[in-house]
Formats: structure tokens, sequence, C-alpha cells
């Protein structure tokens, strides 16, 4: 009877967190009128066709064209994220050199300074450089371990992984570099992959920095392009174009979310130990 009433609570737990995505879906295919008289998120009628209006956008250009800008944006970012703070806390956790401790305090600290405080320079320094109205502002950063909290999270998994590894591969002639990519990274795969994964979906949600950055509408990722949804028409907001749009830009959250549930939760439980 107690693990009956365990699972009920955790049964009905989880549908009251994820009926917020359930009426996000179905109140795409509903009518305007019928979005604000109905509470439940099953529709009456099924209509596909604010999808394809949903698609087509206000722009011009279908919403193909700003997923394609959008992964111009992710792809090279998570990249260079992944790469940078996995060669930064190698640096941190396996070697010693000059001010080792002071160089590591002030990279920490980059964690607590709230973002909105390097927007103005970074903004004055991009547009010195001539690179505003591209994605250099919204890549190039990631190639210096910008994020402080990935790094952290890498080095403690070095920090578990003993040290014999490292001898004993290099009695095999390994070096710095070949220790680090035979060796130790298949080692902390699941936190990469977590990385990744955390990278991509900040990356997906952030509207404020290519809001500063970019200026041309064609060039817009999918974050500007579900405000711009949002704009009224001479009919007044088509609620179910909004929401349908909205459910277009999940899609590719979700499915990265699904497709690396696994390793993620397991690189975020193992951190959470090895911390």
């Amino acid at each position: 009877m107690k693990k009956f009433l365990i699972y009920l609570f955790m049964t009905t737990a989880a549908l009251v967190m994820i009926y917020p995505l359930l009426w996000l879906v179905g109140a795409s295919f509903k009518s305007n009128e019928e979005i604000f008289s109905s509470p439940w998120f099953i529709p009456e009628s099924i209509n596909l066709s604010v999808y394809k209006k949903a698609w087509q956008t206000v722009t011009g250009h279908n919403m193909g064209h700003y997923f394609f800008n959008t992964f111009k944006i992710i792809i090279p970012k998570t990249i260079f994220t992944v790469i940078s703070s996995t060669l930064t806390a190698y640096g941190f956790a396996r070697f010693d050199f000059p001010f080792k401790r002071l160089f590591y305090a002030l990279f920490m600290g980059t964690m607590f300074m709230p973002a909105i405080v390097t927007i103005m320079p970074s903004y004055l320094m991009w547009s010195r450089i001539g690179v505003l109205d591209t994605y250099i502002p919204l890549t190039l950063p990631a190639l210096f371990a910008s994020e402080g909290t990935f790094v952290f999270m890498l080095i403690q998994f070095f920090k578990g992984i003993p040290k014999e590894f490292d001898e004993a591969a290099r009695i095999d002639g390994c070096n710095c570099i070949q220790l680090l990519i035979y060796i130790l990274a298949p080692c902390i795969r699941p936190v990469i992959v977590s990385i990744s994964v955390f990278t991509f979906l900040w990356t997906m949600n952030d509207f404020l920095n290519p809001l500063i950055v970019i200026s041309s509408v064609e060039k817009y990722p999918l974050s500007l392009i579900l405000r711009l949804s949002a704009d009224s028409t001479g009919n007044g907001y088509e609620q179910n174009k909004i929401i349908a749009v909205s459910v277009i830009g999940l899609i590719p959250s979700i499915a990265i979310f699904a497709a690396a549930q696994k390793k993620f939760i397991s690189g975020i439980t193992a951190g959470g130990l090895s911390g």
C-alpha cells in the first residue's frame, strides 16, 4: 500500500509538471476562441493549417531558414566550448605551474560575475573590430573557456580519475595530448555530453545576445523569430500561430535531450558525487 501511494504521488506530480507542455501542443491546434475558453489540452478538432502558416513566418523566410541560422551558432559554439573547457580543466587538474591557485581563483571568480556587466564592454569591442551583425561575437568567446561552470565540472571529474592512469600511459609512450584524448577523455564522456546538452539548450534559448549583436532579420536565430511571431497584425494576435511556432522551436531541444538523456543524467549525477 505504501509503495502504491508513492507511485501515485510521483505520477500525479509528473502529470502536473508535464501538463503545460501538453497544453502547449494541444493549444496549437485550437482556434483562438477555444484557447481562452477551455483549460483542457485536447482540442475539439485538429487543424494542421496553423502549422503551415507558422512555418512561413512573417519575414518572407520560412522556419527552416532560421533553424539553419540557429545551428550556425550552436554547432561551432558547442564544439568550441567542449574543447576549450576540457583543455582548461585538464591544465588546472593535472599540471602545476606558477600562480596556479591565483589563476584558478580568478577564473572561478568569473562564475559569480553577472553576465549583464560584460554586455556593454563586449558590444563596444565587437563594434570596433567590425564584426557586428555576424555570428562571430556569439561563437568566438567559446574558444576561451568562457563558461566557468563547465570548467569547474570537468576539474571535479579529472580529480576523480586516479593519477596512476597518467603514469601508466606515460610509460607506454603517451604525451600530454595523447593522454587526454585516449585515456582521460573516454572517462569523462558523460560530463562532455552534459556540457554539450547544456550549451545547446542555453544557446537555443538565448535571446538577449543575438538581439544586441544581430541587426539583419535574415540572420536572426529562432529565439528572435519567436518574438517576431508575437507581433500583432491587423486581425490582432493569432495565438494559435504563436503557440505553433513555439512548438516547432521546441522540437530540437526535446530531441537532443531525449537522445542524450542517459549520458546527460549520469554526467550530472557523477559530477555531484565526485564533488
